[in-house]
């Protein structure tokens, strides 16, 4: 079975630009099979048709207008007229068929410049998703499975074909060739002329004369040569022995590599987690400490000075104090005085308190005359450096030893851990390792070398052997081929006698089957059953019969122009249904000829059942409003599309919908 599935042309004939055309015969959940094309006559059904010939068999397609022009000529017609120098032309046509019980999809590329050259294009086959090389090397090979050409027509033909197949007595030679395909009888023809080939050989052969051979000589060198095989078998077989032992060895090297590799792998991962651990946190400390240097931390270089420092702030402070309270305690000193002058109290204490208070003003101003002041500094100033002696430096002390404690311990880590990691690199256990398995992969090369050249002098020794036994042989065969030659010349003509006449038998059983056919086509068509009969096919020039139920023949002058045409279509589809293969059917300008009556025969009964997707090429003419619309209520259309050909450029558009 197969499927078009979607057909694209670009700057292929009058389709300027790339148009994309779906020809899936879906619509909903249920299945219709046609697929309607419309276009007036010129523009560009007959082409369309012609790019599924051309995608499929390629140089070997009978395209409508390719009438002799060579292969070259033909793809340089086919180029749009209206495209820049470089631009590609392009044939697209995916399609899906039934392969070992499976769909398979396909896609055909063809593609040239209008400057071909050497009469080729270029031909990609794509399986899926990925090019088949394969395929597209053998693809006029491959597409015969499916779609031989010899029976292409019968399913990629246009009304010109069924006009002409309609007015002729015989079958057109290609409805001939399609016809012998099916029934294979050109493989009988095929054979007779392969016997007369044969018997040309055969008295070629018989005509010369063999020449004699010293035969002695030739024993001597096989037995020579059969002693030779016999050294090089036993050889061999001690090789072989040898090639197992050595690569049971080299597996097991190779196993213990693997294992060891996997351990020091892992184990490096480990020490190298390990290793940035601590340089984190090495790094970490050196952070904190160069926070703690950014602080107050420097200063304790200097503790000596900052303690001799606080020592004279609190000598500068105490006079300070002095100084400042001067006035104060001169005036207190004058009221306590005056104070004990009203107290009764004798002039001896009176006088001795005046001169201890003068004393001690004495001694106060002396001292601030003595002692200067220098740093004459704030009051919170010696607060803060008495916090920063007591307090802070002893506190960040403690903390920068125990920081470089632990940055030295954790150095001492990191020393350790990377002298592991040099170590776990190159263990001397895994470099041994590692040289076992060189060692045994060499000595497994060494004896595959060796038996491979024991093989190859193996072969030249029988192949000289073969020779001379054929030489022998001929000695004792001459004379039986001569006998053998004769026998067969004079049984020649009986034998094409009587392939002939499995020929003719051969014919006659399966023409009945195809005459069963073609009647049962044509009745269907014509909805006169009592009319026709039978329709039976002449063995020779297949020409067609027909019959009524009397047995008597119904001249073919009496059937109108259309029911001709119903005759041939029968043919057609006979041949078809006889083929056994599924295949999408397309037809071009059907109904050109046929009249009304006629032409809905085919409507209701051909179109809707020829095959599983039949593609329809017709003007607004042949299929018109009413005919599109009984396919329509009969849900037989799958997609509509109309071919909108512009005159005055000459170039088409593929759209979505029909005339109507």
């Amino acid at each position: 079975m197969m499927i078009f599935k979607e057909l694209v042309l670009e700057n292929f004939g009058p389709y300027k630009g790339k148009n994309i055309i779906n020809l899936i015969p879906e619509k909903g959940l249920d299945n219709a099979p046609i697929v309607l094309f419309g276009g007036m006559n010129g523009g560009g059904k007959t082409t369309l048709m012609d790019s599924i010939r051309l995608a499929l068999y390629g140089k070997r397609s009978d395209c409508s207008n390719r009438e002799n022009l060579s292969y070259n000529d033909f793809l340089i017609q086919c180029v749009n007229n209206q495209i820049s120098l470089g631009e590609k032309t392009r044939i697209e046509l995916s399609f899906e068929h039934i392969v070992n019980d499976e769909w398979i999809e396909l896609k055909i590329v063809r593609y040239w410049e209008k400057n071909v050259k050497d009469g080729k294009d270029n031909l990609g086959v794509i399986e899926g998703e990925f090019p088949d090389v394969n395929l597209t090397e053998n693809w006029d090979e491959y597409v015969e499975n499916f779609l031989p050409l010899g029976i292409s027509n019968l399913f990629l033909f246009d009304g010109e074909q069924v006009k002409e197949l309609a007015e002729q007595d015989l079958p057109t030679n290609a409805v001939k060739e399609a016809m012998k395909s099916l029934l294979g009888l050109e493989l009988a023809d095929k054979l007779i002329l392969d016997l007369d080939v044969l018997i040309n050989r055969k008295d070629k052969i018989s005509d010369q004369e063999i020449a004699d051979q010293n035969f002695l000589d030739l024993e001597g060198e096989l037995l020579v040569l059969e002693e030779q095989k016999k050294t090089l078998l036993e050889e061999l077989s001690i090789q072989e022995k040898n090639l197992k032992l050595a690569n049971k060895s080299y597996l097991q090297a190779s196993n213990n590599l693997k294992n060891e590799g996997g351990k020091v792998a892992a184990e490096k991962y480990k020490l190298h987690d390990k290793q940035k651990s601590l340089e984190n946190e090495i790094e970490n400390i050196y952070s904190e400490l160069r926070y703690l240097a950014s602080q107050s931390f420097p200063l304790i270089l200097i503790t000596d000075l900052l303690n001799s420092l606080k020592i004279e702030l609190q000598e500068e402070s105490k006079l300070l104090k002095i100084k400042n309270a001067q006035g104060l305690w001169e005036e207190k000193d004058q009221k306590l005085l005056s104070f004990l002058q009203n107290l009764d109290i004798d002039n001896y204490k009176y006088s001795q308190i005046k001169d201890f208070l003068q004393s001690e003003s004495l001694f106060l101003q002396q001292q601030l005359k003595g002692d200067k002041i220098y740093l004459n500094a704030e009051d919170v100033t010696l607060p803060k450096l008495d916090n920063i002696l007591q307090n802070l430096l002893p506190t960040q002390q403690v903390q920068v030893q125990e920081k470089l404690s632990k940055l030295a311990q954790l150095e001492n880590q990191l020393i350790m851990i990377e002298e592991t990691i040099i170590r776990v690199d190159s263990p001397e256990a895994y470099k041994n390792l590692e040289r076992e398995y060189r060692n045994e992969e060499k000595a497994l090369i060494q004896i595959k070398i060796k038996c491979e050249t024991i093989k190859q002098t193996l072969n030249a020794v029988e192949k000289k052997i073969a020779d001379v036994r054929k030489k022998l042989s001929n000695y004792g065969e001459n004379n039986l081929k001569n006998l053998q030659v004769q026998h067969i010349v004079e049984m020649m003509p009986k034998v094409k006698q009587t392939l002939s006449l499995f020929k003719h038998k051969l014919t006659l059983r399966k023409l009945n089957k195809l005459e069963l056919e073609v009647t049962n086509c044509f009745r269907y068509l014509l909805h006169k059953s009592h009319f026709v009969a039978k329709v039976a096919i002449d063995a020779d020039s297949f020409a067609l019969s027909i019959y009524d139920h009397q047995g008597l023949v119904i001249p073919k002058n009496r059937l109108s122009a259309g029911e001709k045409q119903l005759l041939a279509i029968a043919l057609l589809w006979g041949l078809a249904r006889v083929s056994g293969k599924n295949l999408p059917i397309a037809i071009d300008t059907p109904l050109g000829r046929l009249d009304s009556s006629h032409r809905y025969n085919l409507i209701e009964r051909y179109f809707p059942t020829a095959s599983h997707q039949v593609i329809l090429l017709s003007t607004d003419t042949e299929i018109g409003k009413s005919e599109v619309n009984f396919l329509r209520e009969k849900q037989a259309i799958a997609r509509e599309y109309l071919l909108d050909y512009d005159s005055k450029t000459n170039q088409t558009r593929v759209k979505s919908g029909y005339f109507f």
